[in-house]
C-alpha cells in the first residue's frame, strides 16, 4: 500500500486511475496485453471508482511517467545508466526511489553486451558454439539481430537452431551464468534468479518473419521433416493479418483481387486503422466504399468469424509468395531488386 498525496492506494486502483486518465480508446488497447484475471480485477477496480481527486491522479500518472522513464533509460544502456539520468531529470532521492520500484519487478536481460554488437562479429563469436548456446543467446536477442545471425550460419545448423529456440521453454540462471562466463562477460549480477523464461514459438516465428526467404524456407522445410507438428505451428503464426503492411502497395493489390469481398468486410471489422487504409487505398473508391457500407452494416460480428476471414487472406498471401506473385519485406538480403 502506497500513500500519493495523503491517500493510501495499492497498485490495482494506480492501475485503474491510469487507465480512467487514459480514457477508453487507449485503455482498450492495453487490456489486449493483459491477462483474462487481470482485466477482470481491472474492470471491478474501475468500476467502483467513482471519482478521482485531480492530484490523485495527476500523482499517479507523474509515477507512470518516472517509471516508463526509467524502463527506457534501461533498456538504452542498463541501470547505471538510467540511476545517471533519472539523477539528473528527477533528483536523487526520486531516482532512487523510481529504480527501486523497479528493482523487484525488472528483469535486465543477460547477454545485454551481446544485443549491442554487430551481427557479423557476433556470428564470429558464437558459430562454432554448440546449437544450443547459439539457441540461448538468440532467444534473448532482437529479432531482427539474431535473423541476421541465423541466416549466415551454415545451412545445416539453422533449422537446428531454429528448432532449439522453439522448443526452449526455462533456463536455470546457473545455465546462463555459465554461458556468460564462457563468452567472457559479466552480467551474472544482472540475472533475475528465478528461472527465466525465453525462446518459444513466438520468439522463433520473430526470427524467421526477419530473416531472407531462402533462409526461411531452407528452415521450415527441414522441420516439415524433422517435426510437422512444430512446423505447422510456426507456420500459422509466421505471419498475421496486421503484417499486410509489410507490403508494397501492388503486392496488395494483387493479393485483394484474389480476396472475397465478403470476407474482406469481415477481416476489416476488427484491423486497425493503419490496416484499414492500406486496404482502401488499394481499392477502387466505389469498391472501397461497398466494402464500408457491408461493414457497417453486418453489425456486431463474433470475434471468431473476424480471425477466420483474415486467416484465409493470409493464407492467399502465402500462396502468392510462394509462387513470387508478391514479395514481403522482410529486410532481408532477398529483398534486393537487380
Amino acid at each position: 500500500m502506497a500513500v500519493i498525496n495523503n491517500t493510501e492506494i495499492n497498485g490495482v486502483q494506480k492501475a485503474a486511475i491510469l487507465l480512467i486518465a487514459l480514457g477508453p480508446e487507449r485503455s482498450s488497447q492495453v487490456f489486449k496485453h493483459l491477462k483474462d484475471d487481470e482485466i477482470e480485477q481491472l474492470t471491478l477496480e474501475i468500476a467502483n471508482t467513482k471519482s478521482v481527486p485531480s492530484d490523485v491522479k495527476d500523482a499517479v500518472l507523474d509515477e507512470f511517467y518516472e517509471v516508463c522513464l526509467a524502463q527506457q533509460y534501461i533498456a538504452e544502456g542498463g541501470i547505471g545508466y538510467a540511476k545517471e539520468l533519472l539523477d539528473k531529470a528527477l533528483g536523487e532521492e526520486r531516482a532512487k526511489a523510481v529504480i527501486g520500484k523497479l528493482t523487484a519487478s525488472l528483469q535486465v536481460r543477460p547477454f545485454e553486451f551481446v544485443r549491442k554488437a554487430d551481427p557479423g562479429q557476433l556470428l564470429n563469436f558464437i558459430q562454432d558454439e554448440h546449437p544450443q548456446t547459439i539457441a540461448l543467446i538468440l532467444s534473448y536477442l532482437p529479432a531482427s539481430q539474431a535473423a541476421a545471425v541465423v541466416s549466415a550460419l551454415p545451412p545445416e545448423k539453422q533449422a537446428d537452431v531454429a528448432t532449439r529456440i522453439a522448443t526452449m521453454d526455462r533456463t536455470s540462471p546457473d545455465v546462463i551464468k555459465e554461458v556468460e562466463k564462457v563468452l567472457e562477460k559479466k552480467l551474472a549480477s544482472l540475472v533475475n534468479q528465478d528461472y527465466t523464461i525465453i525462446g518459444g514459438v513466438d520468439s522463433i516465428v520473430s526470427i524467421l518473419n526477419s530473416v531472407d526467404r531462402s533462409t526461411q524456407k531452407n528452415i521450415m522445410e527441414q522441420l516439415e521433416v524433422e517435426d510437422p507438428g512444430l512446423a505447422d505451428q510456426i507456420r500459422k503464426k509466421m505471419f498475421v493479418f496486421e503484417d499486410i503492411l509489410l507490403l508494397d502497395n501492388r503486392s496488395i493489390q494483387t493479393v485483394l483481387r484474389e480476396v472475397d469481398n465478403n470476407e474482406l468486410a469481415t477481416a476489416l471489422k476488427n484491423a486497425n486503422e493503419e490496416v484499414q487504409k492500406a486496404i482502401f487505398d488499394n481499392l477502387s473508391s466505389r469498391l472501397a466504399a461497398m466494402i464500408k457500407d457491408d461493414m457497417e452494416f453486418m453489425g456486431p460480428v463474433r470475434l471468431k468469424d473476424v480471425e477466420e476471414a483474415q486467416q484465409k487472406i493470409v493464407n492467399i498471401i502465402r500462396k502468392l509468395e510462394d509462387s513470387g506473385e508478391i514479395v514481403i519485406s522482410r529486410g532481408g538480403g532477398d529483398e534486393i531488386i537487380v
